[in-house]
Protein backbone atom coordinates (compact mmCIF):
# COMPACT_ATOMS: atom_id res chain seq x y z
CA UNK A 1 0.00 0.00 0.00
CA UNK A 2 3.01 2.13 0.92
CA UNK A 3 4.17 2.59 -3.03
CA UNK A 4 0.50 3.33 -4.03
CA UNK A 5 0.24 6.05 -1.30
CA UNK A 6 3.75 7.82 -2.53
CA UNK A 7 1.93 8.71 -5.61
CA UNK A 8 -0.05 10.66 -4.08
CA UNK A 9 2.73 12.19 -1.97
CA UNK A 10 5.08 12.57 -4.87
CA UNK A 11 3.09 15.27 -6.10
CA UNK A 12 4.18 18.46 -5.64
CA UNK A 13 3.11 22.25 -5.54
CA UNK A 14 5.61 23.07 -8.04
CA UNK A 15 3.31 19.69 -10.44
CA UNK A 16 0.32 21.32 -9.06
CA UNK A 17 1.47 25.16 -10.50
CA UNK A 18 2.36 23.89 -13.91
CA UNK A 19 -0.41 21.53 -14.71
CA UNK A 20 -3.10 24.51 -13.40
CA UNK A 21 -1.03 27.23 -15.50
CA UNK A 22 -1.02 24.78 -18.44
CA UNK A 23 -4.58 25.83 -19.26
CA UNK A 24 -3.54 29.17 -20.04
CA UNK A 25 -6.46 31.39 -21.14
CA UNK A 26 -9.34 28.75 -20.05
CA UNK A 27 -7.75 28.48 -16.52
CA UNK A 28 -10.12 26.36 -14.16
CA UNK A 29 -11.54 27.76 -11.18
CA UNK A 30 -9.76 25.60 -8.62
CA UNK A 31 -7.14 23.08 -8.64
CA UNK A 32 -9.38 20.19 -8.97
CA UNK A 33 -9.01 19.99 -12.48
CA UNK A 34 -5.13 20.02 -12.17
CA UNK A 35 -4.42 17.63 -9.32
CA UNK A 36 -7.32 15.10 -10.88
CA UNK A 37 -5.10 14.94 -14.11
CA UNK A 38 -2.01 14.27 -11.97
CA UNK A 39 -3.36 11.46 -10.32
CA UNK A 40 -4.74 9.78 -13.47
CA UNK A 41 -1.12 10.21 -15.15
CA UNK A 42 0.61 8.73 -12.51
CA UNK A 43 -2.00 6.19 -11.58
CA UNK A 44 -2.00 4.83 -15.00
CA UNK A 45 2.07 5.11 -15.52
CA UNK A 46 2.00 2.62 -12.46
CA UNK A 47 -0.51 0.21 -13.40
CA UNK A 48 -3.88 1.13 -12.77
CA UNK A 49 -7.00 1.22 -14.54
CA UNK A 50 -9.06 4.30 -14.92
CA UNK A 51 -12.42 4.54 -14.55
CA UNK A 52 -12.56 1.21 -14.01
CA UNK A 53 -16.08 -0.31 -14.35
CA UNK A 54 -17.77 -1.98 -11.09
CA UNK A 55 -19.72 -4.16 -12.76
CA UNK A 56 -19.04 -6.41 -15.92
CA UNK A 57 -22.66 -5.84 -16.64
CA UNK A 58 -23.17 -3.40 -20.10
CA UNK A 59 -25.97 -2.40 -18.36
CA UNK A 60 -24.06 -0.62 -16.05
CA UNK A 61 -20.95 0.24 -17.60
CA UNK A 62 -21.85 3.08 -19.86
CA UNK A 63 -21.14 6.49 -17.93
CA UNK A 64 -19.39 7.51 -14.86
CA UNK A 65 -22.54 6.27 -12.26
CA UNK A 66 -20.94 2.93 -12.42
CA UNK A 67 -17.29 3.17 -12.20
CA UNK A 68 -14.11 3.53 -10.26
CA UNK A 69 -11.23 6.57 -11.12
CA UNK A 70 -8.84 3.70 -10.58
CA UNK A 71 -8.36 0.21 -9.83
CA UNK A 72 -5.68 -2.28 -8.99
CA UNK A 73 -5.48 -6.14 -7.79
CA UNK A 74 -8.12 -5.63 -5.06
CA UNK A 75 -7.83 -1.36 -4.14
CA UNK A 76 -10.39 0.78 -5.29
CA UNK A 77 -9.61 4.74 -5.45
CA UNK A 78 -11.89 7.89 -5.61
CA UNK A 79 -11.03 10.96 -6.05
CA UNK A 80 -13.83 13.29 -4.26
CA UNK A 81 -13.81 16.68 -5.28
CA UNK A 82 -17.48 16.79 -6.43
CA UNK A 83 -20.08 18.23 -4.71
CA UNK A 84 -20.56 17.49 -0.79
CA UNK A 85 -24.00 15.87 -1.72
CA UNK A 86 -21.98 12.97 -3.06
CA UNK A 87 -20.05 12.07 0.08
CA UNK A 88 -22.47 9.14 0.73
CA UNK A 89 -22.23 7.83 -3.16
CA UNK A 90 -18.30 8.35 -2.84
CA UNK A 91 -18.61 6.09 0.12
CA UNK A 92 -20.61 3.71 -1.45
CA UNK A 93 -18.89 2.70 -4.63
CA UNK A 94 -15.43 1.03 -2.94
CA UNK A 95 -18.64 -1.44 -0.91
CA UNK A 96 -20.30 -1.69 -3.91
CA UNK A 97 -17.04 -2.98 -5.98
CA UNK A 98 -16.35 -5.58 -2.82
CA UNK A 99 -19.72 -7.18 -1.77
CA UNK A 100 -21.51 -10.32 -3.40
CA UNK A 101 -24.38 -9.26 -5.54
CA UNK A 102 -26.69 -10.38 -8.36
CA UNK A 103 -24.55 -8.18 -11.00
CA UNK A 104 -21.26 -9.64 -12.38
CA UNK A 105 -18.45 -7.79 -11.27
CA UNK A 106 -14.84 -6.03 -13.17
CA UNK A 107 -13.21 -5.97 -9.49
CA UNK A 108 -13.52 -8.02 -6.26
CA UNK A 109 -12.02 -4.96 -3.70
CA UNK A 110 -10.62 -5.32 -0.63
CA UNK A 111 -9.44 -1.55 0.62
CA UNK A 112 -11.42 1.42 -0.67
CA UNK A 113 -9.57 4.79 -0.90
CA UNK A 114 -11.45 8.13 -1.31
CA UNK A 115 -9.07 11.17 -2.06
CA UNK A 116 -10.35 14.63 -1.08
CA UNK A 117 -10.07 18.26 -0.09
CA UNK A 118 -9.50 19.01 3.44
CA UNK A 119 -11.23 22.06 4.14
CA UNK A 120 -7.67 24.49 4.24
CA UNK A 121 -7.43 22.86 0.43
CA UNK A 122 -10.97 23.89 -0.08
CA UNK A 123 -10.16 27.49 1.08
CA UNK A 124 -6.74 27.78 -0.44
CA UNK A 125 -7.42 25.61 -3.46
CA UNK A 126 -10.41 27.91 -5.13
CA UNK A 127 -12.73 24.86 -4.60
CA UNK A 128 -16.16 26.02 -4.99
CA UNK A 129 -18.28 26.20 -1.58
CA UNK A 130 -20.43 23.26 -2.24
CA UNK A 131 -17.32 20.78 -2.55
CA UNK A 132 -17.49 17.98 0.35
CA UNK A 133 -14.49 17.88 2.31
CA UNK A 134 -12.74 15.21 4.10
CA UNK A 135 -13.90 16.54 7.66
CA UNK A 136 -17.06 15.70 5.95
CA UNK A 137 -16.44 12.40 4.93
CA UNK A 138 -15.18 12.00 8.50
CA UNK A 139 -18.61 13.05 9.54
CA UNK A 140 -20.13 10.02 7.79
CA UNK A 141 -18.52 7.44 8.77
CA UNK A 142 -20.27 6.87 12.37
CA UNK A 143 -23.73 6.66 10.58
CA UNK A 144 -22.48 5.03 8.04
CA UNK A 145 -20.52 2.03 10.00
CA UNK A 146 -22.49 -0.79 8.93
CA UNK A 147 -22.97 -0.25 5.69
CA UNK A 148 -19.19 0.36 5.10
CA UNK A 149 -18.54 -3.67 4.86
CA UNK A 150 -14.83 -2.80 3.09
CA UNK A 151 -11.96 -0.82 4.96
CA UNK A 152 -11.72 2.88 3.64
CA UNK A 153 -9.01 4.82 3.62
CA UNK A 154 -9.47 8.29 3.82
CA UNK A 155 -7.18 10.75 2.04
CA UNK A 156 -7.65 14.76 3.20
CA UNK A 157 -5.64 16.94 0.91
CA UNK A 158 -4.11 19.59 2.73
CA UNK A 159 -3.49 23.60 0.98
CA UNK A 160 -0.43 23.87 -0.71
CA UNK A 161 2.17 25.19 0.86
CA UNK A 162 3.89 27.66 -1.39
CA UNK A 163 0.66 28.98 -3.07
CA UNK A 164 -3.26 29.78 -2.95
CA UNK A 165 -5.61 30.07 -5.55
CA UNK A 166 -7.18 33.86 -6.39
CA UNK A 167 -10.39 34.58 -8.47
CA UNK A 168 -10.76 36.74 -11.48
CA UNK A 169 -13.47 36.92 -13.77
CA UNK A 170 -13.41 37.06 -17.31
CA UNK A 171 -15.33 39.30 -19.79
CA UNK A 172 -18.04 36.37 -19.47
CA UNK A 173 -18.36 36.84 -15.93
CA UNK A 174 -16.92 33.10 -15.34
CA UNK A 175 -14.48 32.86 -12.79
CA UNK A 176 -10.79 31.36 -13.47
CA UNK A 177 -8.38 30.91 -11.05
CA UNK A 178 -4.68 32.27 -10.53
CA UNK A 179 -1.76 31.40 -8.58
CA UNK A 180 -0.98 33.59 -6.14
CA UNK A 181 2.85 32.96 -3.92
CA UNK A 182 2.40 33.05 -0.23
Amino acid sequence: MRRYLNIIKNISDDDIVVKHESYANKRPKSLSVAINELLKERFVDAGWEAESAIFHDSRYSKGSRWRLDFAKEDISVEVAFNHGEATAWNLIKPVLASELNHVEKNIQTQIGVIITAAQDMKEAGGFDGAVGTYEKFIDYLQPFQNILTVPILLIGLNRPETFEITHEKDKKGRNHGHIVRV
